[in-house]
């Protein structure tokens, strides 16, 4: 089906991802809409493919309830559809599974799994990362697909309504707020590796900044963060003030409106600065490589991090 060499891959290596969405699925029954959902469930396997290198070929979902739900399901695939579509990825199959008893009447998961390509020995990290290197980061459209069963948590604790309207989003309710779909980095991605500007990526999502960015390092260096660098999207300021969260804990749940990073040699940060713009993207210098203790686990380092949570 797919002609690789053709493709222009010289000596290609498939690489595949498997994700789902979460309790933010919790969030669309709550709410009646399910139109993104599918969105966010090929962007959280795509951008996986993409951090390491690949480039997505074409991806496969599973949705399971408990009473098939026609107009829900379709609302679903039809998000699908578009998240594959803006990936550049062919949508080939998938499985719809009915099974009375094991969900709630209207609660349903999807999962989904991408097999994706990329040259061999050009996949990420390249493992050349060192002190001195620069931090990019993109934005992120929201809280994307991590972290809502704090959200929610937030939301009942607070005995806010998804009806109502959402302070951090004028002309939105909250619930259409929170669902606003996860962001997909493929085509910004693919171009600033294919110019040979990235050392490493990180897609920021479980963990949030603090666990996701040393995984993609290597020993004896940290990554640091200053706070500050880069806009707070309000709806992370509305729900650590109406949780009390503590902003290390943001950082370590959320993606604190930076969905991927990248790591680029200083000399080469304007260059991709201009590259990841120049494909749509807003994207921000937020710090550096920096030297750690040899030997030990590579961390996040957050530098004024409570700039970030000033009005």
């Amino acid at each position: 089906m797919f002609d690789l060499k053709a493709a222009g891959f010289s000596d290609p290596i498939l690489v595949a991802s498997t994700d789902g969405v979460g309790t933010k699925l919790k969030v669309a029954t709550e709410v009646g809409k399910h139109d993104t959902i599918g969105i966010d469930l090929v962007a959280m396997c795509v951008n996986d493919i993409v951090v390491q290198g690949a480039e997505p070929l074409f991806f496969l979902d599973y949705f399971a309830t408990g009473r098939l739900d026609v107009p829900q399901a379709r609302a679903v695939v039809e998000g699908i559809a578009r998240g594959c579509q803006e990936a550049g990825c062919a949508l080939i199959g998938g499985e719809t599974a009915e099974m009375p008893g094991m969900y709630a009447r209207g609660d349903y998961d999807v999962a989904g799994f991408v097999v994706g390509a990329a040259e061999r020995g050009n996949l990420l990290p390249k493992g050349d990362v060192v002190p001195g290197d620069v931090i990019i980061g993109l934005a992120s459209s929201g809280v994307h697909s991590n972290g809502f069963s704090l959200v929610r948590k937030i939301i009942a604790d607070g005995e806010h309504d998804y009806g109502n309207p959402a302070e951090f989003a004028p002309g939105e309710t909250l619930g259409r707020a929170l669902l606003a779909p996860t962001r997909i980095y493929v085509r910004s991605g693919v171009a600033l590796h294919r110019a040979g500007l990235v050392k490493a990526f990180s897609h920021i999502t479980g963990g949030g900044l603090t666990e996701n960015i040393p995984r993609v390092l290597p020993d004896g260096v940290v990554a640091e963060l200053d706070g500050g660098s880069w806009p707070m999207l309000p709806v992370f300021k509305w729900l650590q003030r109406n949780g009390g969260v503590a902003p290390a804990e943001m950082a370590r749940t959320f993606n604190c409106s930076l969905g991927l990073i990248a790591v680029v040699a200083a000399g080469d940060a304007q260059k991709a600065l201009s590259a990841l713009r120049d494909a749509g993207e807003t994207a921000y210098l937020v710090g550096r490589i920096a030297a750690g203790k040899p030997g030990a686990p590579a961390e996040t380092r957050l530098n004024d991090w409570d700039k970030q949570w000033q009005a």
